[in-house]
């Protein structure tokens, strides 16, 4: 990240956001010259507007004309020079600065684990990064600059214009106060309005973006009608409190505008009775007039720029919320060096064991312990794939009494395959998840190849132990780019092919259009429900994972097809590990151990052959899906 989320934590905005400022700050500098030169000319050039009133049309000394237009001219294009100059840089400081914002919090949205978007709308986020993140760089590179201007012109044309009369400059001093008055009440009153405009534009955002990923549902029910309505009520509260605001200017702006006038009025009348009087010449008048709208500008505008500072202050309260939010699932400070070691001593645990002729925990493809001690010294951090539920217990963070999981305790031993069924709710899904570490169990250990899931390096771990989601998500890509996408650099198009192959999607790819290099509609859209699965089961057999996690992965398919993929996963060098999540007896009857869980418990385990025999619950599913018959015909 650009910046350490925890630092300026208890200061206030423009503290928080200066660490991703600094690296533009030498443009800040050059921006502030040229700012500088910009408001000095602004100043020097009504003195000489008087100067030609008084000397050329009222003295008539015409020959200094020309010397006094040509002067104008060049102050004028100096101005508009640096100007320019000043405002393009800033623009580019703002943007810079943005840029750095917007990483570190599209950085920390990928440090954030499943709690926080399972309880935060997709509407909220998408805010943050656009509306809110541009209200940031408006303020940064416009209003920064235009507060500047609008000091730096009235304080100087009010100091001038002392200098010019400091009658008539006093007269209009006493209205000045009135003015801040004004200013401070639109800025108290704009503050909480323009946070409930974020919060309201994050809620219609949300629902924008459900509908749009939902309209086929919308559409097979019949409910157009009724999510329009839904939406014209958030539309109708966004309105509301965007017209709140407007009722909040409306409430302040035309005194300001008045004030405005008034100092004009005063100084047409003022002005005019002192040049009659021989107070002050007609020049004088002349450029104490500009001078005076320059006074004006900054007090007509002073509403709309707090507007905007309401805005930025809004917007930084909800990204610093964003960028502090701090993840549950962490990694150990020094978790390759504590693997490393603890890789050693269950090796050398095992070694010890087949040495004294112990029984140790079985091995993947007939490799012997001292082989397997030499394979983890050369790679310390590969994952063989050996898992162990050690009495684990699991309840979400945000409803802690309600379990979800209790009291799982079984083994699979690395190369082996473990089958899961259980109703919709059983904590199928969930149980999988803390394999990879999506959570931490609340009670016991999940074990890893005798490590616990906690201490391995989150991108060892997720990086071996691959899951293909129940909801299958495929990138706006190719099929190619989505099967690659989670395999090494130096994969080529043959090994994505052989990907393919194995999980049967080979053909099917072949005979769309372009093969490969089809582009695949957002989140997979035109393909069916089995060709997305199979190029999720691709993709994820493209990474190589020593541990294969399906979720119910073939749901989608036909048996023949089923039956296929699952002849080509065991066909696969590296004795995989391989979870299969099931409603269907075909997908786990091969498994080494199946678990039948409800409610969160095992209530059965055991090979196919032994759960059959036993007439439990799992039996109770044999029965129902292939029928009692098929059953006796099979011996059961």
């Amino acid at each position: 990240m650009y910046v350490n989320p925890a630092k300026n934590q208890d200061k206030g905005n423009l503290r928080w956001i200066l660490p991703y400022c600094k690296p533009d700050l030498p443009r800040v500098a050059g921006a502030i010259v040229l700012f500088c030169v910009n408001n000095t000319m602004a100043l020097i050039i009504p003195l000489l507007s008087g100067l030609i009133v008084d000397r050329v049309i009222t003295q008539g000394h015409v020959g200094e004309l020309a010397r006094l237009c040509v002067m104008m001219i060049v102050f004028t294009l100096v101005r508009v020079g640096s100007r320019y100059g000043y405002q393009m840089w800033m623009e580019r400081f703002g943007q810079n600065s943005v840029y750095r914002l917007v990483s570190d919090e599209y950085e920390k949205l990928h440090e954030l684990d499943f709690t926080y978007f399972n309880h935060t709308r997709t509407g909220d986020i998408m805010s943050r990064m656009t509306s809110d993140t541009d209200a940031i760089r408006h303020a940064l590179s416009w209003v920064s600059y235009q507060v500047a201007d609008c000091v730096v012109m009235f304080v100087g044309a009010l100091c001038v214009m002392f200098a010019i009369d400091w009658r008539l400059a006093l007269v209009l001093a006493c209205v000045t106060p009135f003015i801040f008055v004004l200013t401070r009440g639109l800025s108290t009153h704009a503050h909480p309005l323009f946070f409930a405009i974020r919060n309201s534009l994050a809620s219609l955002n949300s629902m924008v973006e459900e509908n749009i990923e939902g309209n086929r549902v919308v559409k097979a029910f019949v409910r157009e009608p009724y999510e329009t309505e839904k939406f014209d009520e958030h539309n109708d509260d966004y309105m509301q409190r965007n017209m709140a605001l407007a009722y909040n200017s409306r409430k302040y702006m035309p005194w300001l505008d008045g004030l405005g006038f008034s100092l004009q009025l005063i100084t047409l009348g003022l002005g005019g009775f002192l040049v009659i009087k021989g107070y002050m010449t007609l020049g004088n008048l002349v450029s104490f007039n500009s001078f005076l709208w320059m006074i004006d500008g900054p007090v007509r505008q002073s509403g709309w720029l707090i507007n905007d500072w309401q805005r930025f202050n809004a917007s930084c309260i909800k990204i610093r919320k964003l960028l502090t939010e701090q993840p549950r699932i962490v990694e150990k400070p020094d978790a390759v060096e504590a693997v490393k070691q603890a890789v050693t001593i269950v090796e050398q645990v095992k070694h010890d064991d087949e040495a004294t002729g112990a029984t140790g925990a079985p091995v993947a493809s007939g490799t012997s312990g001292a082989q397997q001690s030499t394979e983890r010294k050369s790679c310390p951090l590969h994952i063989k794939g050996d898992i162990r539920f050690d009495h684990v217990s699991f309840a979400f963070p945000d409803d802690p009494e309600t379990p979800i999981l209790k009291d799982l305790d079984f083994t699979v031993p690395a190369g082996s395959k473990l089958g899961i069924l259980g109703e919709t709710g059983a904590g199928k899904s969930t149980l999988v998840s803390l394999i990879s570490r999506f959570y931490d169990p609340t009670v016991g250990h999940v074990l890893i190849d005798g490590i616990d899931a906690r201490d391995w390096p989150l991108a060892t771990l997720r990086s071996q132990v691959c899951i293909v989601a129940q909801d299958t998500f495929l990138f706006s890509d190719t099929i190619g780019g989505n099967i690659g996408f989670g395999a090494s650099g130096d994969s080529d198009d043959r090994y994505i092919q052989k990907m393919a192959q194995i999980a049967g999607a080979d053909n099917f790819i072949r005979s769309m259009p372009q093969g490969y290099d089809t582009v695949v509609g957002e989140r997979g859209v035109g393909l069916s429900g089995g060709q997305k699965q199979r190029l999720s089961l691709a993709r994820a057999l493209a990474d190589n994972p020593s541990i294969l996690i399906m979720d119910d992965t073939t749901s989608a398919v036909d048996m023949e097809t089923e039956a296929e993929i699952q002849k080509h996963l065991k066909e696969m060098d590296g004795g995989k590990t391989i979870v299969a999540i099931a409603h269907r007896i075909s997908s786990v009857k091969d498994s080494d151990l199946i678990l039948v869980l409800e409610h969160g418990r095992i209530v059965e385990r055991g090979t196919h052959a032994e759960l059959v025999a036993a007439h439990g619950r799992y039996w109770d599913i044999y029965h129902k899906q292939l029928g009692l018959q098929s059953g006796q015909s099979q011996g059961y």
